[in-house]
């Protein structure tokens, strides 16, 4: 997955921590690459008990690193678009291909198969 601001793609990473960070933008998991860190407009979600933006999404939830606040991921807000990689069931109501249809279009280049 790119950094949703820039479109850098990760390398492999040397041992130790990834400097790359994970946060919320719009209810969707992005990355954040170490020189868009530096930026302090990402327009990234909040924790609404703590205000931090060190929150993660998973299974249809938003999670705070910082105070431990769990909520339900609101289904109705739409995805960034760009470099955003969707829900896992298609294309998340953003227009954008999700992961899954971005999945199957590549089986099908490889395959030969056309839709």
């Amino acid at each position: 997955m790119p950094c949703f601001s820039c479109g850098a793609r990760q390398t492999d990473p040397v041992r130790g921590v990834s400097p790359w960070k994970r946060g919320v933008r719009r209810e969707t998991q992005v990355l954040i690459c170490p020189d868009c860190q530096r930026a302090h407009d990402l327009d990234l979600d909040t924790c609404a008990t703590c205000g931090s933006v060190a929150l993660i999404c998973r299974l249809g939830e938003v999670e705070c690193r910082s105070c431990g606040a769990v909520r339900l991921a609101r289904a109705g807000r739409s995805a960034p678009a760009g470099n955003s990689v969707g829900n896992a069931a298609g294309s998340g109501g953003s227009g954008t291909p999700g992961l899954a249809d971005e999945v199957q279009a590549a089986l099908e280049r490889v395959l030969g198969r056309t839709r």
